[in-house]
């Protein structure tokens, strides 16, 4: 099905007032949204309403995927029109087919010339570009189309490879795909469907300017979507410069808060944080642990290894192999404690997760909604619970305030009943872990730069070198 877009509109320029603006509140203060001039279509109640490639609703119906989420219902029929979308709502309310669907849609019927795909989806992280990539792979079969994930942490040479070859669909992080334009094996010209997805994320992670240019080199006139769970003045800025008259949908008015989620704050003596922390993890069924920094997240997680929970950790300094074995073992529930940063707050999918806990609380309310994200999708339960010391008190009540959510707050102790009743907490079997990693994940021995003796000659162990960290981002 190869649809031709409706003429190209003049795109409002950043600052620009023309059409009329409506101020919305977004927990981090005000900012300017347009107001959709021409009216919106009519939401839908079944994707057989949806002017829709016979195959995609063949496929939709093999997933067993009945009825539209909310905002598939809003937007799609607009998207599949051609209309530029500007969808608002909590991770795990289906943005990901809502804009899949359209771009996948849109893109039927087409070929693209080697390098030139004809649709991107930029996203903030790599984990969330693998699953976008899984999640429309079946759909993208359905219809005769290419994808090609493009993210750091892996070869280049493929991902260039997978270019020249010809991708209608390309899914990339923004830092990946300019090394790859600047290297030649991508052009963006003939891209007509853009998405952004977690555009906020990508603005918090100080991707602005790189999206900005990547968006620039799109060609003019191209439908444009963006996707966010929430919304600040950066995202106001890139709506502004680069929608033109967008059909606007929110899920639900709160942002990120679902009633299906209970919100605890747990109030912890300093002395008592560790304890807690590993009964909560020894609790039957899987749990995502959140704290700030690398190095806290690989203590706690050989920690809880010692204590016998099986715990494994995913952050930025692991490569993307370690990255995805991890989330794989997480998934199959070979490892029940997933202990991350940041970067496990958004783009991993687990089914039902029904607890996330904030050993460290995060300092922005953003950060908050999206960890919490992780638990309560797709209108299951979950809770989200916040460790706090008597120092973090007065941070974490403007946090809550901040992100419209009123906690339960409960003062706790280890092995208490009421640790135990809120998380499921319990004491850990104390019989150690050993998870084995895989022959190509272990670090090999080069036997040139060892002696006689069977040790590391000096010369060896001078120049020796650590791995090099990977971005978060990448």
């Amino acid at each position: 099905m190869n649809r031709t877009r409706t003429p190209a509109r003049s795109r409002t320029r950043p600052g620009s007032r023309s059409g009329g603006h409506a101020r919305r509140a977004a927990g981090a203060g005000e900012f300017a949204l347009p107001v959709t001039r021409a009216p919106a279509l009519p939401a839908v109640e079944t994707f057989a309403e949806l002017d829709m490639p016979g195959r995609l609703l063949a496929e939709l119906r093999a997933q067993g995927v009945s009825a539209p989420f909310p905002i598939q219902a809003a937007t799609l029929p607009n998207s599949l029109a051609g209309r530029d979308v500007l969808g608002r709502g909590r991770t795990g309310s289906g943005k990901t087919l809502a804009f899949g669907l359209a771009v996948l849609a849109r893109c039927a019927g087409q070929r693209a010339e080697p390098r030139r795909p004809r649709a991107l989806v930029l996203v903030p992280t790599r984990e969330l570009a693998q699953q976008v990539t899984d999640a429309l792979a079946p759909y993208a079969r359905a219809v005769g189309l290419r994808t090609a994930t493009v993210v750091g942490g892996m070869p280049i040479g493929r991902q260039a490879a997978a270019l020249r070859g010809g991708a209608e669909v390309v899914v990339a992080t923004p830092g990946r795909l300019k090394d790859l334009i600047e290297r030649g094996d991508c052009l963006l010209d003939q891209v007509a469907v853009t998405v952004l997805d977690e555009a906020d994320q990508m603005t918090d992670m100080g991707f602005l300017p790189q999206v900005t240019a990547l968006l620039d080199q799109v060609v003019p006139g191209g439908q444009r979507m963006l996707f966010s769970a929430t919304l600040d003045r950066n995202v106001d800025l890139l709506v502004r410069r680069y929608l033109a008259d967008p059909v606007v949908h929110t899920v639900d008015p709160t942002a990120g808060v679902v009633t299906t989620m209970e919100h605890h704050v747990l109030h912890v003596l300093s002395a008592d944080k560790q304890a807690t922390t590993t009964q909560i993890a020894a609790r039957e069924g899987r749990v995502i642990m959140f704290l700030d920094t690398k190095h806290a997240v690989d203590r706690l997680t050989r920690n809880l290894l010692r204590s016998g929970v099986r715990a494994g950790a995913l952050h930025g300094g692991k490569s993307q192999p370690q990255r995805t074995r991890t989330l794989a073992l997480f998934k199959n529930g070979q490892v029940t404690v997933l202990v991350a940063t940041n970067v496990a707050a958004r783009g991993i999918h687990i089914d039902h997760l029904d607890l996330v806990v904030n050993v460290d609380p995060p300092t922005d309310h953003k950060d908050y909604l999206h960890r919490g994200g992780r638990t309560a999708r797709a209108g299951e339960s979950g809770s989200v619970v916040t460790l706090v010391t008597p120092d973090q008190r007065r941070g974490i009540t403007r946090l809550m305030a901040d992100a419209g959510i009123v906690p339960r707050i409960t003062r706790v102790r280890p092995g208490e009943a009421e640790l135990s009743r809120i998380t499921g907490a319990r004491d850990p079997s104390g019989v150690p872990v050993v998870l084995t990693a895989p022959a190509a994940e272990r670090p090999r021995r080069n036997p040139a730069s060892r002696s006689r003796r069977g040790r590391p000659s000096q010369p060896a162990r001078r120049t020796a070198r650590r791995p090099a960290a990977f971005n978060e981002a990448a």
